[in-house]
């Protein structure tokens, strides 16, 4: 079972706990029907997926209920760290050694 830290509640509960909620530091547009529909599509539909370390929101369903972010290796599955919302994202580079590099260790 995967164990995920929730910044908020200050302790690693069962991944059964949270559930996965999309990329984080997504900049919102301002004025949304100000939006061309290339610009919609772009906030709204494409996001980044990465392989290796990515930068994502969960949210403690079952515990708090809050939004936190997370620094992920979506290869290997290990969380790097996990950050109250709305603080800033750490550095990918303190991460690049620990993570897979991309490389599948299957």
């Amino acid at each position: 079972m995967l164990l995920i830290h929730c910044p908020y509640c200050e302790e690693e509960r069962p991944e059964l706990e949270f559930r996965h909620a999309g990329e984080a530091h997504v900049a919102r547009p301002v004025e949304i029907t100000a939006e061309s529909d290339e610009a919609f599509e772009g906030y709204f539909f494409i996001r980044a997926n990465p392989r290796g370390i990515a930068y994502e929101r969960w949210r403690h369903i079952h515990g708090c209920g809050r939004f936190f972010n997370a620094v992920r290796d979506t290869v290997s599955d290990r969380f790097f760290a996990t950050y109250k919302a709305g603080r800033k994202k750490p550095d990918a580079a303190k991460f690049a050694g620990a993570a897979t590099g991309g490389k599948d260790k299957r």
